[in-house]
């Protein structure tokens, strides 16, 4: 498969030229600075494309079996633009441009509703689930929807989720589909989903729209993402996709990152089978793991989520364990530890995995104090407590206050509390169980 984008910057670079344009450094200096250019006649421009980045996001597009669209912003970017599609498609429609979706949702989903006015109802969580994970099944969804007193334009869900959960995405979309609602899945986590034979891809299982963070899962940098639009889906759309993307984009996105996402294309269509040889290595793992007596939890092939405080460990603490042994997690709280790998990670980290592992001695349990979380009072839209004024209240003195944007770090910038909900003492008590200490209030 040609790297059209790749391509022509390297042949750039190589050129010699004097760079009377973007950006400053004018191709010198002890990075990548050569390969970093701008929209130069011939780079082509990511929200007009109509050459080296349209010819590669058509690449994408077969690989994907979508219509698929570069973002440089992560998954984000794409976030905003589906739900800013989705108020689109149900404005034209003449319905309210209303979304529901799975309380685990990200950060940038509620800007996303904020910026585009849109609303959502929220598809809570078992009483057991983490705040991390909202493990809806087919059957919740079409109880969700039977009993609605109004259908939502969309129900919108996180899978895989930040601890490797996997929902039925095949199922939920027929129900979906069942009620004239569409689907749209923040696949972040799970770009490479689409390379496993049979394919688990969101698009592949019936979502409308999806959303991946390349540069979580595949070999691209940190911003590659992507925006899917299944071929099924209302050609809206894929219409007006590109204009959604710029609508909150940057007009100076990374060629780098169009250039790593570029290259991917290549890799993807070329080393196929390197998944296939590295997903049963993982599974391997989480078998010798299991054996060992530590409990692992998802059902997401390229991630192990420990759970180990029945082994007589916090999270955190295995995550130390293992920095010490120079590996490193991608997460960690109290409860959970979090690493993500792919096939670059090669067969002698997974044995380094293994081995600093089963060297942990078990312990007694540590008793689980998670708090369980519930749903807060919403007292006010989300738009209208973003954009309030606010203070920084600390948490103690946070019962009875109005959220007005959410305390939340990243990893895993998944909010607790959601812009214009009442803090009550259940909440507090989740909120401070994870570190947080203060937190921003709607101004008196």
């Amino acid at each position: 498969m040609k790297t059209p984008i790749f391509d022509f910057a390297n042949e750039y670079a190589k050129g010699g030229a004097v760079r009377a344009h973007m950006p400053g450094h004018k191709g010198k200096g002890a990075l990548c600075e050569e390969l970093d250019i701008t929209e130069i006649v011939g780079a082509d421009s990511l929200f007009e494309a109509d050459g080296i980045i349209k010819q590669s996001e058509e690449n994408a597009s077969e690989l994907f079996g979508a219509h698929t669209f570069y973002s440089t912003e992560g998954s984000s970017l794409s976030i905003r633009a589906a739900v800013y599609l989705l108020s689109l498609y149900a404005k034209e429609k003449g319905r309210a441009p209303l979304i529901a979706a799975a309380r685990n949702a990200h950060k940038a989903f509620l800007s996303a509703i904020a910026l585009t006015d849109a609303d959502t109802v929220w598809l809570a969580p078992k009483e057991d689930a983490s705040y991390l994970s909202c493990p809806v099944t087919a059957e919740d969804i079409r109880a969700f929807l039977a009993n609605a007193k109004e259908l939502p334009i969309a129900v919108y869900l996180t899978s895989p989720d930040y601890l490797g959960n996997v929902l039925d995405i095949a199922a939920i979309g027929e129900v979906c589909h069942s009620f004239g609602v569409l689907l749209c899945v923040d696949n972040a986590h799970g770009a490479y989903l689409k390379f496993l034979s049979p394919s688990r891809h969101p698009i592949d299982l019936g979502a409308d729209i999806c959303l991946d963070s390349a540069h979580k899962t595949l070999p691209v940098l940190t911003g590659g993402a992507y925006l899917h639009i299944s071929k099924n889906a209302p050609s809206l759309f894929e219409k007006e996709a590109k204009d959604a993307l710029c609508l909150f984009g940057s007009t100076s996105p990374s060629y780098l990152i169009l250039q790593s996402l570029d290259r991917a294309n290549a890799y993807l269509e070329a080393h196929r089978e390197r998944l296939a040889e590295f997903t049963p290595l993982v599974e391997a793992l989480r078998s010798a793991l299991k054996e060992r007596g530590f409990t692992l939890i998802g059902d997401e092939p390229l991630k192990l989520t420990l759970a180990p405080r029945a082994f007589g460990y916090t999270g955190k603490e295995i995550a130390y364990i293992l920095e010490r042994k120079n590996i490193v997690c991608e997460f960690s709280d109290s409860d959970y530890t979090v690493l993500m790998l792919t096939p670059e990670n090669g067969v002698q980290a997974l044995k380094k995995i293994k081995k600093a592992l089963l060297s942990i001695d078990r312990k007694e349990p540590v008793p689980n104090t998670q708090p369980r979380f519930s749903l807060p009072e919403r007292v006010m839209p989300i738009r209208e407590a973003m954009l309030s004024p606010r203070e920084t209240v600390p948490l103690a003195n946070s019962i009875g206050r109005v959220l007005a944007s959410p305390s939340v770090s990243c990893p895993p910038a998944v909010p607790i509390a959601v812009s214009g909900e009442r803090i009550d003492e259940n909440t507090a008590r989740v909120m401070e169980y994870y570190g947080v200490t203060e937190c921003l209030a709607v101004k008196l």
